[in-house]
């Protein structure tokens, strides 16, 4: 049992994290990702595609590449890639039921939308749950994994960071986070094709404190400042 009963502050990232990676959201966001790419730069789609995977390599999204190597409307782009439908990811009660039983604050921490964040955690009917959301316009289009976003996160909550908890499914994203002293879980990708960020089931870098396959799971495993002393 993973004894967090230090811990004020719950953050989560949203995609491939509050949900698992095999759900069909992020490929509907990658697939109008390419499309709105071609469109603007008038490629056809197996170049937009080559040009929008070196700017998420390389800026932290693909927005930000685009926003330093062209003009671009960032919230027509956000709006455009994240209107996804969310109903192939299956509600979990058991997920919900374990994060309200969460002491202290809980966040969403997303490089996505505010409206997209909203979207999903509306179906999954997670929103009542949250304290607030922090997106990628929140963080003055400095995505994670860049120090710059982070900092204006920790400072918009005034989050003591020593205290606070960071659950991702981006290995790099945690780096960040474990080099200003979060408590870091990564939610390791399922079986099958995964981004280049995520994890596989057995990976667990020096830089994570907790690697896990299930996130309601690890919820329900965890010693908090809530749980009765004679929990074993």
């Amino acid at each position: 049992m993973a004894d967090l009963r230090h811990i004020t502050h719950w953050v989560f990232d949203l995609d491939n994290t509050l949900y698992p990676s095999d759900a069909p959201i992020m490929s509907q966001v990658d697939r109008r990702m390419t499309e709105y790419v071609a469109r603007t730069l008038g490629l056809p789609e197996d170049e937009a595609r080559i040009v929008q995977k070196s700017y998420w390599r390389d800026y932290g999204t693909t927005l930000n590449g685009m926003m330093a190597n062209h003009t671009v409307d960032m919230r027509e782009f956000l709006d455009f890639v994240h209107d996804v439908d969310p109903t192939g990811i299956i509600t979990h009660p058991e997920l919900a039921a374990r994060i309200e039983a969460l002491p202290g604050k809980r966040l969403v921490y997303t490089n996505g939308s505010l409206s997209h964040a909203e979207n999903i955690l509306g179906h999954m009917g997670l929103t009542h749950l949250f304290d607030d959301i922090f997106d990628v316009e929140a963080s003055g289009f400095q995505p994670k994994p860049h120090q710059a976003g982070f900092d204006k996160f920790v400072s918009h909550f005034d989050l003591p960071v020593r205290q606070s908890i960071f659950f991702e499914d981006s290995v790099r994203n945690l780096k960040t986070a474990h080099e200003m002293g979060f408590t870091t879980v990564l939610v390791r990708a399922k079986e099958g094709p995964r981004d280049e960020e995520s994890a596989a089931p057995d990976e667990h870098p020096d830089h994570v404190h907790h690697a896990v396959d299930c996130l309601p799971t690890f919820l329900g495993s965890i010693r908090t400042a809530a749980t009765p002393d004679d929990a074993s």
